[in-house]
């Protein structure tokens, strides 16, 4: 067996490998890097000329190929790589007449745990959110942010004391409005200073939250990890993450409770099982990082089937063409043939053949192309906020 085409897709905000064999099987992975798939997609592109006429079957090997020709990495080419391991992936799967997960080990679980985003510009929308994704049946909520998902073109300022205060009052009526039934994941996108952090996460861990996700920037690990040694509410991280050795790095110092690798940036299928033997070894729990489509979402189960350590599946019920507001149907769903339901918080872990899902025919005519336009959020004195 031989590939024969490698083709990168691009469909409103999401990015594709499509794989084809002259066997007549083809996968599909999605790339990650959401900020830069312009880029992402060139070097799709660009792997194709070292994968088409080779067989599919090494993954491992095309793996390390990939990731050490030149040692050029970062998220577009990580990204690329991983929509092209997924697709491999799924191409052996397939062949061998067998979900992803049995050839991982075999599964640990039939169902993976899931948990809905919200994403509002008022409090009063977010408690609406909170309240109605709840009543469909999950049992935690996720991209919850206490400085809420104002406007990029809205200059920020709020004094320390107003910081801390307004933002774990805005988490008691979240707790009020899910009750202690509901697990609050609470989502920082990298808003806070070390120092202001350690004051947030001890102001609100009467609160219970289940964690604080990038409560500051990933990038210095040491800074993360003291954080993590001086409070008492868990740390999720490592969404941003393109390799395994800087989970290891997070890991071993002691930086992060939930690892959150994104499939489609830190090595596919293949990154994703090497980054949850590190955590395990550790006693770290793994909680995929999914704002993207049902390709992500189908690739991740595969993990979340096959670890030990899986914590809970993120489940994205928003951002849509890359707007700030909250859905209730999975993104992306229109460019997928079937998606895996969600029943009582829980998806049935696919059995088909494969990663379980597979586009649509012309997905680039179902949507749109959807481009990310470059800036930030400025500062009341004329800097950046992280949002």
């Amino acid at each position: 067996m031989k590939i024969t085409r490698v083709i990168p897709i691009r469909a409103g905000q999401f990015l594709y490998a499509r794989i084809e064999t002259d066997a007549g099987v083809h996968g599909i992975g999605e790339a990650g890097c959401w900020g830069a798939l312009e880029a992402a997609q060139a070097t799709i592109a660009k792997f194709a000329t070292y994968l088409e006429g080779r067989d599919p079957r090494p993954i491992e090997h095309h793996w390390n190929v990939l990731h050490r020709d030149a040692y050029y990495q970062g998220a577009a080419i990580n990204g690329a790589i991983s929509a092209i391991d997924i697709a491999l992936w799924d191409i052996k799967g397939k062949v061998l007449g067998v979900p992803v997960y049995e050839l991982l080990g075999g599964p640990v679980r039939t169902r993976a745990r899931t948990y809905g985003h919200v994403y509002a510009q008022t409090l009063d929308a977010v408690l609406a959110d909170c309240t109605a994704t709840a009543q469909r049946g999950f049992t935690a909520v996720g991209h919850l942010n206490p400085f809420l998902d104002e406007g990029e073109d809205v200059t920020y300022f709020q004094s320390h004391a107003d910081k801390v205060q307004v933002a774990v009052e805005r988490v008691r009526r979240m707790r009020d409005a899910v009750g202690p039934h509901v697990d609050l994941c609470l989502e920082l996108h990298r808003r806070l200073t070390p120092a202001e952090a350690e004051v947030f996460a001890c102001a609100v861990e009467e609160l219970r939250p289940m964690w604080l996700e990038d409560p500051i920037r990933p990038e210095p690990i040491d800074a993360m990890a003291r954080l993590r040694g001086r409070i008492n509410v868990p740390i999720a991280t490592g969404e941003r993450f393109t390799t395994l050795y800087q989970f290891e790095q997070l890991i071993a110092r002691g930086g992060v409770d939930y690892v959150r690798p994104s499939i489609g940036l830190c090595g596919g299928i293949t990154g994703a099982k090497k980054i949850a033997a590190l955590a395990e070894a550790h006693g770290v729990q793994v909680a995929p990082h999914n704002p993207f489509s049902p390709a992500t979402l189908a690739a991740e189960l595969m993990i979340d089937a096959a670890i030990p350590n899986f914590a809970i599946q993120e489940y994205p019920t928003g951002f849509d063409n890359m707007q700030m507001v909250s859905g209730e149907r999975l993104l992306g769903a229109d460019l997928f043939r079937t998606i895996p339901p969600v029943v009582n918080g829980f998806i049935e872990i696919p059995t088909v053949p494969g990663i379980g899902v597979d586009l649509v025919d012309a997905p680039e005519q179902v949507r749109a192309l959807v481009t990310r336009t470059i800036g930030m959020r400025p500062h009341a004195d004329g800097f950046i906020v992280d949002q």
